[in-house]
């Protein structure tokens, strides 16, 4: 019945295409009384209980006897769909919850693993095809679990095939979860210490500070303290001066994430960048995006590179010795930094920023050596963000990948 482009050593055999019904168990008992057990929510991102997936609101009917009864390690999923696709949940979050009855519930017997199940049903391409197949005029999708039942499905003949399969995909699944985790707790730091180690609140000092420094920090403008603020033009020609290769222009979508992002970067040639000289782009100046819906994301441009900017971005160049281009940009970040380029957007709809704007800037800065030891600090917890997002991103590649190679 065919193979798996990718397959475990020790396995041959074709698989073998099995009607659906006969390997699942419906479950039906119900709820006999209100908030029996916990209400679950079953969604695209996986199950919850309900209070959790609402922030501390149940949703659910005020009565929900009748409800239907989802066991630990038992199915459920919403059986209508706005665009076809549909997902398949495993409750592994509670001995007993409960779900409305738009939600079938079921299992699998003895010959049908229930991950491996999972996996197919919510990635396989023959799972697609067939809710596909059931759109009946409408807008609406229906996939009760009699039409379930009715599905052929391309599986592994071997119960041992499909638990490797699954305990696979599981592991992998863990792995992308433990790097979100991190990337996320980790942005909640960096969030959480911009506040506690930049003044708030009219002091002088932060609340978290290294040791060895003491003194009152010191409020200056921006414009006191650089050489440049301004940007660059549209090049002549528009898109139409885009190359290949070149020397990179850097455009708002290029300012993202507090660092400078060169995946889609475009190029100019030689002439173009001479034509807009004054907009070159130097290591330590601070790139700030002035207009759009990207309006106040900055980075430090920390490569040695040819490059120019666009005339959405504005350089800020610092004189070096008040200040360092990584303390201007956590500044420009901070709350207090976003409020300000609020406070200048006129009925803060956040349009544009010009110039004599952002030399208006205020901030407090400490002596030369702290500004370092405080960017440092933020540059290492940067560098872990991005660690773990390109890790989280690598691991969903090959997740992607998997899934088409290792079903039919």
């Amino acid at each position: 019945m065919g193979k798996p482009k990718i397959r475990f050593e020790g396995y041959s055999e074709d698989w073998e295409q099995r009607k659906l019904g006969d390997n699942i168990v419906e479950y039906t008992e119900k709820t006999t009384e209100n908030n029996q057990y916990p209400v679950l929510t079953s969604s695209r991102k996986g199950i919850f209980f309900q209070t959790d997936y609402y922030d501390g609101n149940q949703i659910a009917s005020a009565d929900n006897t009748g409800y239907n009864i989802v066991p630990y390690g038992f199915f459920t999923y919403r059986h209508m769909s706005d665009d076809e696709i549909f997902h398949f949940n495993i409750n592994d979050i509670a001995e007993n919850g409960i779900v409305s009855t738009l939600y079938p519930v079921f299992t699998t017997d003895e010959n049908l693993d229930s991950r491996y199940l999972q996996y197919q049903l919510n990635y396989g391409r023959e799972f697609a095809r067939y809710a596909i197949l059931q759109k009946q005029g409408g807008s609406r999708t229906y996939m009760y679990l009699n039409k379930l039942r009715n599905l052929y499905l391309t599986v592994p003949t071997a119960i041992e095939e499909q638990k490797k399969i699954s305990e696979y995909f599981t592991n992998l699944d863990h792995l992308i979860t433990l790097h979100q985790r991190k990337y996320d707790e980790t942005k909640t730091l960096k969030k959480y210490m911009l506040q506690k180690m930049f003044p708030q609140n009219g002091e002088k000092v932060p609340e978290i500070r290294f040791d060895g420094f003491t003194e009152d920090w010191e409020q200056r403008k921006l414009g006191d303290i650089t050489t440049k603020i301004g940007s660059g033009k549209t090049p002549k020609g528009g898109a139409a001066a885009y190359k290949d290769d070149g020397i990179a222009l850097i455009r708002s979508q290029n300012v993202n994430g507090d660092r400078v992002d060169l995946s889609d970067v475009v190029f100019i040639d030689e002439q173009t960048d001479e034509d807009m000289k004054n907009s070159r782009v130097l290591k330590g100046d601070v790139l700030l995006n002035i207009t759009g819906a990207s309006i106040g994301r900055s980075a430090v441009f920390t490569r040695e590179l040819r490059a120019n900017v666009n005339q959405h971005v504005c350089i800020i160049r610092t004189k070096g010795s008040d200040a360092s281009p990584e303390f201007i940009q956590l500044n420009i970040i901070s709350s207090n930094g976003q409020n300000q380029i609020d406070s200048f957007q006129a009925g803060g709809g956040r349009e544009g920023l010009n110039f004599h704007q952002i030399g208006k800037m205020e901030f407090l800065y400490p002596g030369i050596e702290e500004q370092q030891k405080i960017g440092q600090y933020f540059a290492n917890l940067d560098h872990l963000i991005t660690l773990h997002q390109r890790k989280c991103n690598e691991l969903k590649e090959i997740k992607k990948y998997m899934l088409q190679n290792m079903f039919v």
